[in-house]
C-alpha cells in the first residue's frame, strides 16, 4: 500500500501465537491491496473498470468498499468520490509505487462520471458502472485493511496497527494505560504536534504532504468539483470507532476545509483536527477529551 505497516501486541500469550496473529495482519494488507488497488491491471477493482453497462458480482471485500464509499460521497455531496480515479490519474498519480508499471488506461473513461454513475444490488452482490470511469478506493482502502486486522487481533489484552498514519488502537499499551497516538509534524517528519490518548479507536490522518505529484507538482487529496488541492491546510485528523469511517472521513473533511469540515463532521458525531498553513491548531469541539497533556 505504499506505506509502511507496524503492528504491536501486549499479551499474554504465547509468542509464537502472537507472531502467527501479526503474520495473518499483514497477509490482510496484501489482499485488500490486491483486490482494491487501481494502480494493479490484475487487481479486482481494476477489472470492473472494464466492464461499462453490466452487473458485474464481485467480492463480498469489494462490494463493501464500493458500498461505503458511496454512501460517504452521498454523505459529502460527492467532495468524496469514489470515481475520482482519471482525474488522479491526470494529475500524474497514475503508476505502482513498487514497479513503475502504468495499468491499461481506460481509454473513454469519462470526465463527467461521479458516484451516481455506480449501481450497485446489495442481494446479488453486483457492481453496474453507467459510464466509463476509473474506481479509485484509496482514501478508505487501508481503512477496511485495519477494520479487518482488528478481527485478529481483538482477542489480545491489547494492539496498535499503524499503516502510514491510519491508526487503530485497541485495549491498553504494555502499561495498561490507552494507546498515546502521535500526530505529525508536518514540516518536520520525525516529529509530533501533538498527542491523543485512545483506547478502542481509530485515528486516520490525511496530509498534503505524504504524496506529492512530480507531473502536476500537486498533492493527492483532490476537490473533485474544482480538481484542485487545497494550499491551506496541511493536514486532517479524524478519530472513530471504525478505521475505514475515520480514513475516509479525514479525505473528506480535508478537502472541505476546516469551516465546512467541522460542521459536516459534527453532523456526523465524529471528532477531528485540522493543521493550516500557518501551523495552527483547529479541532471540533469534544476533540480534546482526547488530548494528551
Amino acid at each position: 500500500m505504499d506505506t509502511l505497516i507496524t503492528v504491536k501486541v501486549v499479551s499474554v500469550h504465547s509468542e509464537q501465537f502472537m507472531h502467527q496473529s501479526i503474520d495473518q495482519v499483514f497477509d490482510l494488507f496484501t489482499f485488500v491491496e490486491a483486490t482494491c488497488s487501481r494502480f494493479d491491471e490484475n487487481s479486482e477493482i481494476r477489472k470492473i473498470s472494464h466492464h461499462i453497462g453490466s452487473a458485474v458480482t464481485v467480492s463480498p471485500l469489494l462490494f463493501e468498499a464500493i458500498r461505503f464509499s458511496i454512501e460517504l460521497a452521498e454523505m459529502t455531496n460527492g467532495v468524496f468520490d469514489p470515481t475520482i480515479g482519471r482525474l488522479m490519474e491526470e494529475k500524474g498519480f497514475a503508476r505502482h509505487y513498487l514497479n513503475g508499471s502504468i495499468p491499461l488506461p481506460i481509454t473513454d473513461a469519462t470526465p463527467t462520471a461521479s458516484y451516481k454513475d455506480i449501481e450497485i444490488d446489495e442481494i446479488r452482490r453486483t457492481v453496474k458502472l453507467s459510464k466509463p470511469l476509473v474506481l479509485d478506493l484509496g482514501a478508505i482502502a487501508k481503512g477496511m485493511a485495519l477494520d479487518l486486522a482488528k478481527r485478529i487481533l481483538e482477542g489480545f489484552e491489547g494492539f496498535y496497527i499503524d499503516a502510514g498514519g491510519d491508526i487503530y488502537a485497541g485495549g491498553t499499551n504494555e502499561s495498561r494505560q490507552p494507546w498515546r497516538v502521535g500526530i505529525r509534524h508536518p514540516l518536520e517528519k520525525d516529529l509530533t504536534i501533538c498527542t491523543l490518548s485512545i483506547s478502542d479507536m481509530a485515528v486516520c490522518t490525511s496530509g498534503s504532504y505524504e504524496r506529492i505529484s512530480k507531473h502536476s507538482g500537486s498533492h493527492h487529496l483532490i476537490n473533485p468539483y474544482n480538481q484542485a488541492s487545497r494550499e491551506d491546510l496541511y493536514s486532517c485528523t479524524v478519530v472513530a470507532p471504525f478505521a475505514m469511517l475515520a480514513d475516509g472521513a479525514s479525505t473528506a473533511a480535508f478537502v472541505l476545509g476546516y469551516e465546512q469540515g467541522r460542521q459536516w463532521l459534527d453532523e456526523a458525531e465524529l471528532q477531528g483536527l485540522w493543521i493550516t498553513s500557518s501551523l495552527q491548531l483547529y479541532m471540533t469541539n469534544d476533540m480534546k477529551r482526547y488530548w494528551y497533556e
